[in-house]
């Protein structure tokens, strides 16, 4: 039996909290701390990365324990969040690991119990080790970079709650508080993409970003309503647990008494979410648009926090997505059909900016398209490998984008219009950029090509060959845009402020941060003259100079080239950046060039760490007591329950997904029928074995294949290099000024310029179409039936009132009162004149009394 879980492991949930501290110290005294709150921001994030290294530590040596492993901690396998997240056989001692599960009661209403607490497995110790160290590196860089932004300690807070909240859903226990961590997400998102809200653009960048997530969350809320209904009474009964439960989902999706349509629909309901947190067709609108907050924002955002957070959901709840979506029983389904769309509309968006960030927008749209794509084809482990390595090329090509800005291109972003020219004099950043291009290329031996590599040799594994295809063009494309943004910003000759311009817009930058809130106008930064719907003006293809102008859409928020701030650089010429952001930016180049080296399949399983601890495996493991009712709480040393586990089966197989496999689990149950699980061996609940994750095959390596995508990123990248030469810099008049002259190819570039026309679509529509037309009946409902059911309410109150007032209170009340006063008063006058002042009228009228009364006497004795 294991020894103690270890205080790391046992106190996990720190690791959230103590950010979310700091939060609460930088927004009430931030501002009275020597560094502005920054400090704060930075030790929480630090101590939550030491807690989150200890936790991957002491989980590695769980599993190792378990499996009678001798194997040392190489900061290779350091780095991959050791661990394996379910119950693993032993092969010498008969031992097992199991999930570090806690779970507390939050608050009980209404017969429901919500519970909060920690789920510790290695899919969760990546995420949490991988948030953690690129949070604390982003902060680093902030330092610098937002150094005399004006609400500097507001920006340090919201970051480190942003970060807290995604620790928060990483670590979560059960569906309630992964949506507590997912909505603080949202609303951190909003705070930082708003940031310079002085600006109407960048406070519309903000509200469009949350919006379009709140569409998907709808998604969210409606899934978790439909599975905890559907599986409380099973968990509960053969558990012990809630039906918000992880886990518990996970074993109730697998356990063959699960309808096929609530697994159907609540999946659906779920991915909705997760396509519009991490930026999947067609909500993917806003994560462009979020380029209007500051650049290390971005980077935090679209390397390992909220664009993630949809994938995560996907990951972590997979048994759910794999029987709701029937996963190995099918060639296609909505996840890899959504993907594949998200892949290749994206990367040709890319082509058309000029906007560095911009392009690294839609890149990240497109590599999440990856992740979802071998989600979705049953590739968890490459694409949960994706989520790692991306992280490390994703944040440091948006970080060196930030240097760019800050120190070569006089804070503009515009790669055509202000830069150039910069490897010479940015060598170290240009370096940086380089290898992480090459990593998100998918270029042997860098990261990328171990992670994207596999997804695509899955995907066809899978039976999913047409999705395979799409997944190589999406390659080809990649390179393409990724080779431009190189050549505009570190090739060819110096434009703008890369040659040493300095721009008449751009002069104001420099003036103190207290009074640069209103100093940039809408305008600011941009051409002359802005293009239109239909004439885009694109400078080098309608013939232009490059340098007069950078191309801008109307309208578009996140298209502002100048990033509106004050970094206080007195630097009037391009030159390399500090070390506070350089030695981000190296960290992140060294890990995007060693990272995939954690599952290097093309040498061997002895480089399979990646895979060894954290990817999940079929196991059964006995239930809790069905009469408990409620989660047990784990003592201190052991896990949850006891474990008993399958064997697990490592062999690669050619071609598609096993025959044996397929038999096993048979035809897709019909509509109202139990989901099937055979594949992940499940047995009976009755007999106390639950199977928590389903059986997945893996594809063997074949260098022939890699050789297909590695071929295609090769010419990818060539041939955008060559006309980027013939275009930019040697000016081939039969590519400039090609949109004018073609028809076809000017119809094609306004379109994408446009974006399909999506945010058109969206606005004219569905907003003015749709939701005006809505919201004009709901204001005619509320005027002339809600209002006037109220205003007739009021009037009937109104004339009752007058009718009581008038026969009710002034003839009976009042008559009343008023009689008495008027008898009393009369009554006085009438005996006035008795109070006449003389001593013998009052006497005589006393005998007189007296005579009465003795006669009154008299008669009543008679």
């Amino acid at each position: 039996m294991l020894a103690a879980n270890g205080w790391f492991l046992d106190n996990a949930w720190l690791i959230p909290l103590i950010p979310a501290i700091g939060f609460a110290v930088i927004i009430l005294f931030g501002k009275r701390l020597p560094m502005q709150g920054s400090e704060v921001g930075l030790a929480t994030m630090a101590a939550s990365l030491v807690i989150a290294a200890g936790t991957a530590f002491q989980w590695m040596q769980r599993v190792d324990e378990a499996t009678g492993g001798e194997e040392a901690a190489g900061p290779i396998r350091y780095l991959a969040g050791m661990g394996r997240s379910l119950t693993v056989a032993a092969e010498g001692e008969g031992g097992f690991v199991e999930p570090v599960i806690r779970s507390w009661t939050w608050w009980e209403s209404g017969g429901f119990e919500f519970g909060i607490g920690q789920h510790i497995d290695g899919l969760a110790v990546m995420a949490l080790l991988l948030v953690a160290f690129i949070s604390l590196l982003v902060q680093i860089f902030s330092l610098e970079y937002v150094r005399s932004d004006r609400r500097y300690t507001h920006f340090f807070a919201a970051l480190t709650l942003f970060s807290a909240g995604m620790l928060v859903m990483v670590l979560a226990e059960n569906m309630v508080q992964l949506l507590l961590g997912w909505e603080i997400m949202g609303l951190c998102s909003f705070m930082l993409i708003g940031h310079w809200w002085e600006e109407e653009d960048n406070a519309r960048a903000a509200l469009k970003a949350f919006l379009t997530v709140r569409v998907g969350d709808i998604g969210l809320l409606v899934g978790i309503a439909v599975l905890y209904f559907s599986a409380n009474p099973w968990t509960q009964e053969n558990l012990g647990v809630s039906g918000f439960s992880i886990r518990g989902l996970s074993a109730w999706a697998l356990s063959g008494e699960a309808s096929s349509t609530v697994l159907l629909w609540g999946s659906v309901a779920l991915f909705i979410a997760c396509i519009g947190k991490s930026g999947q067709f067609p909500l993917h609108t806003w994560l462009p648009d979020a380029m209007a907050g500051p650049t290390p924002v971005s980077s935090l955002l679209h390397s390992s926090t909220m664009v993630v957070a949809g994938v995560f959901l996907v990951a972590r709840l997979y048994p759910v997505f794999w029987e709701g979506f029937s996963i190995p029983d099918v060639s296609v389904n909505f996840i890899v059909v959504i993907a594949a769309i998200t892949i290749v509309i994206s990367a040709l968006l890319a082509f058309v900016q000029t906007d560095i960030k911009k392009v690294l927008a839609y890149s990240t749209v497109s590599q999440l398209g990856y992740m979802m794509l071998g989600l979705g084809a049953g590739a968890w482990l490459p694409a949960v490998f994706h989520i790692f390595t991306h992280a490390f090329f994703k944040c440091c090509l948006f970080l060196c984008a930030g240097s760019v800005s800050h120190s070569g291109s006089h804070h503009s972003f515009d790669m055509k219009r202000d830069m150039g020219g910069l490897a010479k004099k940015m060598p170290i950043t240009a370096g940086a950029w380089i290898v992480s291009t090459l990593a998100l290329a998918g270029v042997f031996p860098l990261s990328g090509f171990f992670s994207k590599d596999e997804i695509i040799d899955n995907v066809g594994h899978n039976g999913y060959e047409v999705f395979m295809y799409v997944a190589l063009f999406g390659a080809f494309l990649t390179a393409g845009y990724m080779a431009r943004a190189t050549y505009l910003t570190f090739f060819g000759e110096p434009r703008g402020a890369a040659a040493g311009e300095r721009h008449e817009e751009h002069a104001d930058l420099h003036a103190p941060a207290y009074a640069m809130a209103g100093a940039h106008g809408d305008d600011a930064g941009l051409p002359d003259t802005a293009p239109t719907e239909d004439d885009p003006a694109d400078p080098v293809l309608h013939g232009a100079d490059a340098t007069p102008g950078a191309a801008r859409e109307v309208g578009d928020p996140d298209d502002a080239v100048v990033d509106t701030q004050d970094h206080h650089d007195s630097h009037a010429s391009p030159h390399e950046s500090g070390k506070l952001i350089l030695v981000p930016v190296c960290i992140l180049a060294f890990l995007a060039l060693v990272s995939g080296f954690t599952n290097a399949v093309p040498f061997g399983e002895e480089w399979e760490d990646f895979k060894k601890y954290v990817e999940p495996i079929p196991a059964e493991v006995e239930a809790a007591p069905a009469e408990s009712g409620t989660e047990p709480e784990p003592e201190a040393g052991a896990a949850t329950s006891a474990g008993i586990v399958m064997a697990r089966s490592d062999t690669r197989v050619e071609g598609s997904a096993s025959d044996e496999t397929q038999a096993a689990r048979g035809e897709s149950a019909a509509a109202d029928e139990p989901a099937s699980s055979e594949g992940c061996g499940f047995t009976d609940p009755a007999a106390g074995t639950v199977c928590y994750f389903p059986a997945v095959d893996h594809a063997e390596f074949k260098w022939s294949k890699a050789a297909q995508s590695l071929v295609i990123v090769a010419v990818g990248l060539v041939a955008s290099w060559l006309i980027c030469i013939q275009l930019y810099t040697k000016r081939n008049r039969r590519l400039v000024g090609l949109t004018e002259r073609s028809a076809l190819a000017g119809g094609v570039y306004r379109f994408l310029w446009n974006k399909y026309y999506l945010d058109h679509l969206y606005e004219k529509v569905i907003v003015h179409g749709v939701a005006h037309p809505i919201a004009r009946a709901a204001y005619w409902v509320n005027q002339r039936v809600i209002d006037g059911a109220v205003n007739g309410a009021g009037l009937t109150g109104k004339v009752v009132g007058r009718w009581v007032y008038r026969n009710i209170d002034q003839r009976v009340v009042d008559g009343a009162v008023n009689a008495s006063g008027l008898v009393s008063s009369e009554t006085g006058h009438a005996l006035q004149p008795i109070q006449s002042g003389k001593v013998n009228q009052y006497g005589a009228l006393l005998f007189a009394a007296a005579a009465v009364f003795a006669i009154v006497l008299v008669i009543v004795n008679a």
